[in-house]
């Protein structure tokens, strides 16, 4: 079997996602991304059992994750890069259809000026000014996929379907995360491509007493619509919208700067 139990289990319990839980700026996605091989699945697994202790929320080096997961393609890239670390942080690097706008984010949080987004993603994404955290631990594709079914491990049924699986480790993951935003005090935390923005809102309600959610209407090809909240100083940010175009339609997007710098406004 290429995806084992225990490291299985081990990625359930700790990965909360890349960077460090001290960096200025969280993006919190929905699921890390991939997860349609289970071949790339069991090699993100073992590089995180092996490298990381069991029993604590951990974020780990995006690149150095990257470095142990071969780079998969029937396409025209397929000779073109080894890993996923030559893929996205190499020599030839392509860049990363959401990481660039979370990228403009930051840089519009912080009142900086837009750099080259490839040379960024490539030396600085994750280092120090941004942590990419995943609400859901297990890689998947997209959202309307599910992979894990297959899957032959009797102990793990909550893995036959992925609202079974949402159920089960949702409440944990998000308390996880809200302790780490009261301990840590980030200055924003955007949570992005969230379908269950409801729940979200009532679990943050539950856990700060205090917090009460504004609605900011969406501004098309400006800023998404979303809500925004405080734990203890920190903005908190949720949206429905990916920040990617859809089918690479100019006309689809936002601006993920603008909206960094109207929040920190």
């Amino acid at each position: 079997m290429l995806i084992k139990e225990h490291t299985l289990q081990h990625w359930l319990d700790s990965f909360y996602g890349f960077g460090s839980w001290d960096a200025p700026v969280w993006f919190v996605g929905y699921e890390e991304g991939g997860g349609d091989l289970p071949e790339e699945v069991a090699e993100k697994f073992d590089y995180f059992y092996n490298l990381t202790p069991a029993g604590s929320p951990l974020l780990c080096d995006l690149r150095d994750l990257y470095r142990h997961v071969a780079f998969r393609t029937d396409g025209p890239r397929a000779s073109l890069f080894t890993t996923l670390y030559d893929y996205r942080f190499g020599d030839h690097a392509v860049l990363h259809g959401i990481w660039k706008n979370l990228i403009a984010f930051t840089h519009g949080y912080q009142g900086r000026e837009l750099p080259d987004l490839l040379h960024y993603q490539k030396n600085d994404f994750t280092r120090t000014s941004e942590a990419l955290i995943a609400l859901y631990p297990l890689p998947s594709p997209h959202n309307h996929a599910w992979y894990y079914s297959w899957l032959d491990l009797p102990q793990k049924s909550m893995l036959k379907t992925r609202k079974l699986y949402e159920e089960q480790v949702y409440q944990q993951r998000i308390q996880t995360i809200l302790s780490r935003i009261q301990e840590h005090k980030p200055r924003v935390v955007l949570l992005y491509g969230m379908n269950n923005i409801n729940q979200l809102k009532r679990s943050i309600q539950e856990f700060s007493k205090h917090a009460e959610f504004t609605m900011v209407k969406g501004v098309k090809q400006e800023i998404p619509q979303h809500h925004r909240t405080d734990i203890g100083g920190t903005a908190v940010i949720i949206t429905t919208q990916i920040p990617a175009l859809k089918h690479n339609r100019a006309d689809s997007g936002f601006d993920w700067a603008g909206l960094g710098r109207s929040l920190a406004g």
